[in-house]
């Protein structure tokens, strides 16, 4: 379980990591939080974002159309 959750569904490129990252700066490092997108480009954009800014990449899954991250702070 993670320790927030971004909800991304419905937002277009580049949103679901603007959210992700509004999300995380209020974090500790080693929190989680969880990205749920329906834009497919999130199925590189978050993973590359993750990298660039030196978070971690736990999880990621497809579910029911919807794709889910797991962001671990950095």
């Amino acid at each position: 379980m993670a320790d927030a959750t971004v909800d991304a569904r419905g937002l277009q490129c580049p949103m679901p990591v603007i959210k992700v990252s509004q999300a995380v700066k209020g974090m500790e490092s080693g929190q989680t939080v969880e990205v749920i997108a329906t834009d497919r480009g999130a199925l590189s954009d978050i993973p590359a974002w993750a990298k660039d800014m030196g978070h971690a990449l736990k999880e990621q899954f497809e579910e029911n159309d919807e794709f889910h991250f797991i962001v671990q702070k950095g």
